[in-house]
C-alpha cells in the first residue's frame, strides 16, 4: 500500500524471537495464490503461529493478544532470514504493519519491506532490549518513528537512536514513491539526459 511517510507515532506489538524467517511469516503454502491482495496476505501472517491446527486462534501467539497493537512491529534479531521471497513483505504491509523494529534484518527482506512501503528501522541490541522491557512494563507505551530525521524514540525512556537508510528510498517513502513512480516523476529529465548524450 503506497503511503508516504513522515513521522510515525504508535504503539508496538512485540515479537521477542530471534531469526524468524519468511517461511514463518507467510507459510510457503500461500505463495501459490494468485492474488496480491493485502488482506488476504495479511490474514496469513505469521499463519501457523496465530492458529491452532485444528483452525482455532492460539491465544498464546502476541497478535491474538489484544494487550498489544499499533502499526509497529518490534522482533528479535535477525528478522526475515530464509528464502528471498517478497509475500512476506506483503503480508506484513497487508496486516497493517507501517514500520518493524529490529536490530538485523536480512538484506533480501529488507530490501522486499522497503519496496512495499514498510520502514525496517535497525536499532542497537540494547536498545531494541530496553524497547521490549518498556512495552513488558507499559503495552500502551508509543514509539516515534522520524523518518525525516532518522530517530526513533522510545517514549517511555525518552531515548533515542539514529537509523540509516539509503536515500533513494528514503525520498520514495516520503513521497509514497515506487520504482516506476520515480521514474515517472523524472522522465523528463531522464529524456533530457538522452537527448544529450545522443
Amino acid at each position: 500500500m503506497k503511503q508516504k511517510f513522515n513521522v510515525i507515532t504508535s504503539t508496538c506489538v512485540p515479537l521477542q524471537l530471534e531469526n524468524v524467517d519468511t517461511d514463518q511469516i507467510i507459510p510457503a503454502r500461500f505463495l501459490k495464490a494468485t492474488t496480491r491482495e493485502e488482506k488476504f496476505f495479511g490474514d496469513n501472517l505469521f499463519r501457523d503461529w496465530r492458529y491452532n491446527a485444528d483452525g482455532t486462534l492460539n491465544k498464546n501467539f502476541v497478535l491474538n493478544d489484544p494487550t498489544y497493537g499499533g502499526c509497529i512491529l518490534v522482533a528479535g534479531k535477525n528478522f526475515g532470514n530464509g528464502s528471498s521471497r517478497e509475500h512476506a513483505a506483503w503480508a506484513i504491509a497487508g496486516y497493517g504493519f507501517r514500520v518493524v523494529i529490529s536490530s538485523f534484518f536480512a538484506d533480501i527482506h529488507k530490501n522486499n519491506e522497503l519496496n512495499n512501503f514498510v520502514l525496517p528501522v535497525v536499532v542497537s541490541e540494547e536498545f531494541l532490549a530496553e524497547l521490549f522491557d518498556s512495552i513488558k512494563q507499559n503495552p500502551k507505551m508509543e514509539v516515534e518513528v522520524d523518518l525525516p530525521n532518522q530517530i526513533v524514540t522510545n517514549k517511555a525512556t525518552g531515548r533515542q537512536e539514529k537509523f540509516e537508510i539509503n536515500g533513494y528510498k528514503k525520498h520514495c517513502l516520503m513521497n509514497g514513491l515506487d520504482d516506476i513512480d520515480f521514474l515517472v516523476e523524472n522522465k523528463d529529465k531522464i529524456e533530457a539526459w538522452e537527448q544529450h548524450n545522443k
